[in-house]
């Protein structure tokens, strides 16, 4: 089979733009209460460690104390860490911050589903692909008034209408709303 070079071309920029898109998705995953995270100080190994981050997004570490990382991007945490021990150390260190295990990182799906529950998330995940972790509507499911339940940053919380049956049939693919965590999918 012979392809031409325009269809190569649209093909690898494809790629490239599914490719970008992950990349961009993992560096700005926002770090979670419950997520364990590794913690490495250049030149002071003594302060390299694994670290859970408690319920109200602080992590308790050496010299530096109560640091809030919750809410923050893996970046924005190895910053807060730096400048915490830079008043300890004698020059500021270079703090490096990877999330070793997702396990705050979590929706819930509630209601006319055949599996509800709590699941973990570790891509961008929508509605759809929530609805088929939980197993699917069960035969008594209003479909076109489903809701997402999201608590934003003033502490408030927000309900998101979701209408399934368009998104099912192919119509209106951009209400298919991206999950973050701690969402609720409340299926009626």
């Amino acid at each position: 089979m012979k392809m031409n070079n325009g269809l190569i071309r649209t093909l690898a920029c494809l790629v490239g733009l599914v490719l970008s898109a992950n990349v961009l998705a993992e560096s700005s995953y926002k770090i979670n209460p419950g997520d364990i995270l590794r913690v490495d100080v250049w030149n002071e190994e003594s302060l390299t460690r694994e670290i859970a981050v408690q319920p109200d997004g602080y992590i308790s570490f050496p010299l530096a104390g109560s640091i809030k990382v919750g809410g923050n991007t893996s970046p924005a945490a190895e910053a807060a860490i730096a400048e915490a021990l830079g008043k300890y150390l004698k020059d500021t260190p270079t703090v490096t911050v990877a999330v070793q295990q997702l396990l705050g990182n979590k929706i819930y799906v509630l209601g006319k589903v055949n599996r509800p529950g709590e699941y973990p998330i570790n891509r961008p995940t929508d509605v759809m692909q929530a609805l088929a972790m939980g197993g699917g509507l069960n035969a008594f499911a209003a479909e076109n008034s489903i809701n997402v339940l999201r608590r934003i940053s003033t502490g408030e919380q927000i309900a998101i209408p979701f209408e399934y049956a368009e998104v099912k049939s192919g119509d209106e693919l951009q209400t298919n709303i991206v999950l973050q965590s701690g969402d609720i999918v409340v299926v009626p």
